[in-house]
């Protein structure tokens, strides 16, 4: 009796891995799906499959080093209204470790709370325009995906959609790498239904930065730049002087690295003094690679200076005039001694 206790112990210490890993949340529509995974679950496999009347459409199959949110996209198709399931089933060396279905349908008349007119995912962040015809209450999940898997998953809740169309924009909290491909997802879930709608979009990360100010005169000019991006800035201004197409000069400096809503002003002075007349000057926003970012076209009126000389030579003619009073005040005050002393 003792023995088999042991045994049945020892079975389920072996079992407790396998029973750890859980597919906890799968969601679908015939676009994409994705899937969350907890536990340890390296080395494990896991299928998801599209339906339509019993029948598969279509399956993955993904290796997952790690538990996460995995996401996958289906292949285009006709696509006809009515009701579709998704399954999502985790595999270790073989064995059935957690399995989780959905139903939803597609096409049709189904009324909805609000409408998404608009969706982009881009190196600085994911960029939605909702539309609702009356108060919704939502919560929006957003993810940054890299080969299959959400590096990370935020969720604002609640986020309020008042009558009208609102503007929502998400940064993305994590560096890119500059070349790198990434994919963006929301789902936005409306709360008093349950009514969820996600999209999806790719994008190659890119720097950015923008030249948001200059100021320029006789002896230099100034630029601001704007980081515009979340992958690293690196790059240079370049400032071009010349007159009547005549080039004047060229001077290049370097930019501090930029994240997206970092400034820094970049200043540089001309040689000497510009003469009087009228100058025309390109500022160029250069990145990494020597590609145009930005640029700018400013125009400098130098003016010629204040002559200094002839300020200076009226200052002798008030030391004289101020000397004169000085002898007049003497005079008069030698003239008051010499009238009380011949009165005594």
């Amino acid at each position: 009796m003792k023995c088999a206790f042991f045994i049945l112990m020892a079975s389920s210490l072996l079992l407790l891995p396998a029973l750890g890993q859980e597919v906890v949340d799968l969601y679908s529509d015939l676009q994409s799906c994705d899937v969350t995974v907890a536990g340890t679950g390296a080395g494990d496999l896991l299928k998801l499959e599209l339906f339509s009347s019993g029948k598969v459409l279509q399956s993955r199959t993904l290796a997952l080093d790690s538990p996460g949110t995995w996401v996958a996209r289906w292949d285009k198709m006709p696509s006809t209204e009515g009701s579709y399931s998704a399954r999502a089933t985790l595999f270790r060396n073989g064995s059935l470790l957690s399995e989780k279905s959905i139903d939803f349908h597609h096409g049709g008349r189904v009324p909805v709370k609000f409408d998404v007119r608009d969706y982009q995912a881009d190196s600085s962040g994911v960029h939605l325009l909702i539309y609702s015809p009356d108060l919704a209450i939502v919560d929006i999940y957003h993810m940054l995906i890299k080969d299959g898997k959400a590096l990370y998953v935020a969720r604002e809740s609640p986020v309020s959609i008042s009558d009208g169309i609102r503007n929502i924009d998400f940064d993305w909290k994590q560096l890119l790498v500059r070349g790198e491909q990434y994919s963006g997802r929301v789902k936005i879930v409306e709360k008093e239904t349950g009514q969820t709608r996600a999209f999806m979009s790719s994008f190659l990360a890119r720097e950015d930065a923008r030249i948001t100010d200059t100021y320029e005169d006789e002896t230099g000019a100034s630029a601001t730049i704007l980081g515009k991006s979340m992958t690293p800035f690196h790059g240079f201004l370049r400032f071009l002087l010349s007159q009547d197409e005549r080039s004047l000069a060229t001077l290049e400096k370097k930019t501090p690295v930029l994240l997206k809503g970092d400034d820094e002003t970049i200043e540089v002075s001309w040689n000497k003094t510009l003469n009087p007349g009228i100058y025309q000057l390109k500022i160029q926003l250069l990145g990494t690679e020597g590609d145009l970012i930005d640029f700018t076209e400013r125009v400098i009126e130098a003016k010629a200076r204040t002559n200094l000389t002839a300020v200076k030579t009226e200052a002798p003619k008030d030391s004289s005039s101020s000397m004169v009073l000085g002898l007049l005040g003497l005079v008069a005050f030698a003239g008051i001694i010499y009238v009380i002393r011949r009165r005594r």
